[in-house]
């Protein structure tokens, strides 16, 4: 049974990948075809054709490796100007880099017919050249925003009620235990107050010295300042009211944030004060949280995908070096779709967590992935939308200075000039992909500590 969850929690994640690869070019497809660009291809996939199907102009299909896809439209490389490229060099030359260029508007041209003339790519505005590229990421952008919106505020994220899941039977000092890594109780070791009132598992915390209780951290507080005083408690237990009292104990605690997060000082070790304890734990349940919230957590994951991106060559190398030494895998560091599927697995297949928690994680998984897919495919290089949105708009600005200054126009932006650096490009991502895969196989990230 472990196994067919772990194969399911990977089936759902890779087919919701795949979903989204689609409705990403889904995402050029529709804006192309409005503008009145001709689209001979839209696929799904790279390499070998599985099937296909045309509809019109364009012909639909999947191809055997499914880790990308693309939408082809006529007119992306511009004509060279009079027999020269806009460096002045023949179309006849014979250098490496020209000849790219020419083979690349070669084949171009040889996709033409009759009436396309008008239905170029590169002959659009500059504003609906850049609203196709950017379709198919606003589409990521979309599904992400959705999905993480489903889990916020449809399952709820997981918080502290006021039931309690465990009592312990003693009380260990916060320093003693991180020092000796001590997990059982010695006879030294005082009893725990939750365990002297009578505290069971499974009882909720109505009232505390009179107060009502609504929210754990609140009882934590409460708590935390009552320390020696022997303090009233309610409890429901099975349906029954049960009053008694509780003394917390002084002794020393970790400090926490306002997260919840412990606070670390000057060293990276974890602060710790003296406080009241009683050794209770509460349990854990999914709270829906308003919908003001999801905007707020999408942004909160963008910035946190951006900082990886902009620190990429840094991560990279982190990651080589864990592959290859027996240095840790940051848990925040970037993932193949390897290892998202690894994880995918395991959170499937966790029999202790809720299958609502399980269902959650893995809609929120798939959310993260297309905000990342949002975020990568920005950058502004090609053959990434962002290299096609930023050559656009720099032939805006050349067109605009020229027109400021009353030059002749300068005309498109030659894209086929960067194929050199294009291909480069396309290299490094495949080194980047390989890396990744092969650090999630031989030392794969662990978030569940």
């Amino acid at each position: 049974m472990t196994i067919l969850l772990f194969l399911l929690g990977v089936l759902f994640v890779a087919v919701g990948i795949a979903v989204s690869i689609a409705l990403h070019e889904v995402g050029h497809l529709l804006p192309a075809k409005l503008f009145k660009v001709r689209v001979t291809q839209y696929m799904v996939g790279f390499g070998k054709t599985l099937f296909s199907r045309r509809r019109g102009e364009t012909e639909y299909g999947v191809k055997a490796v499914p880790l990308g896809g693309y939408v082809s439209m006529i007119g992306m490389y511009p004509p060279a100007k009079d027999g020269h490229d806009g460096a002045g060099i023949r179309r006849s030359s014979t250098g490496m880099f020209q000849q790219l260029a020419n083979d690349a508007r070669q084949a171009e041209a040889e996709r033409l017919q009759p009436g396309d003339e008008t239905r170029m790519f590169y002959r659009l505005p500059v504003h609906k050249r850049v609203i196709i590229m950017l379709g198919g990421p606003f589409v990521n952008l979309i599904i992400g925003t959705v999905l993480i919106g489903i889990v916020l505020v449809g399952f709820g994220t997981a918080q502290a009620t006021t039931t309690i899941s465990t009592v312990n039977k003693c009380v260990v000092p916060a320093a003693q235990a991180a020092e000796t890594g001590q997990t059982d109780c010695l006879p030294s070791d005082p009893e725990a107050p939750a365990t002297a009132a009578g505290i069971r598992p499974g009882d909720t915390v109505t009232a505390f010295d009179g107060k009502p209780v609504t929210d754990w951290s609140q009882l934590t507080a409460w708590i935390r300042e009552a320390a020696g005083e022997k303090t009233p408690i309610t409890l429901l237990r099975d349906g029954k009211e049960i009053r008694t009292s509780i003394t917390p104990i002084l002794t020393e605690r970790p400090v926490y944030d306002d997260a919840g997060q412990p606070v670390l000082d000057g060293q990276g070790e974890p602060m710790t004060e003296q406080a009241g304890f009683v050794g209770m734990g509460a349990a854990t349940a999914l709270v829906p949280r308003p919908a003001t919230e999801v905007l707020p957590a999408v942004g909160e994951n963008l910035q946190a995908i951006t900082g990886v991106v902009l620190h990429l060559p840094q991560r990279l190398a982190d990651v080589a070096q864990a592959a290859f030494s027996d240095a840790p895998r940051d848990p925040n560091g970037p993932m193949s779709v390897v290892g998202v599927g690894r994880i995918a697995g395991e959170i499937s297949s966790m029999h202790e967590i809720p299958f609502e928690a399980r269902a959650a994680t893995l809609i929120g998984l798939v959310g993260s992935v297309n905000l990342a897919l949002f975020v990568f495919n920005l950058i502004p290089l090609l053959p990434l939308d962002g290299g096609h949105v930023a050559g656009a708009l720099w032939e805006a600005v050349r067109r605009g200075i020229a027109k400021l200054f009353r030059r002749p126009d300068p005309g498109p932006v030659d894209i086929a000039k960067l194929l050199p650096l294009t291909y480069v490009v396309a290299v490094v991502l495949m080194g980047m992909g390989a890396l990744l895969i092969y650090a999630d196989i031989v030392k794969p990230v662990n978030i569940f500590g």
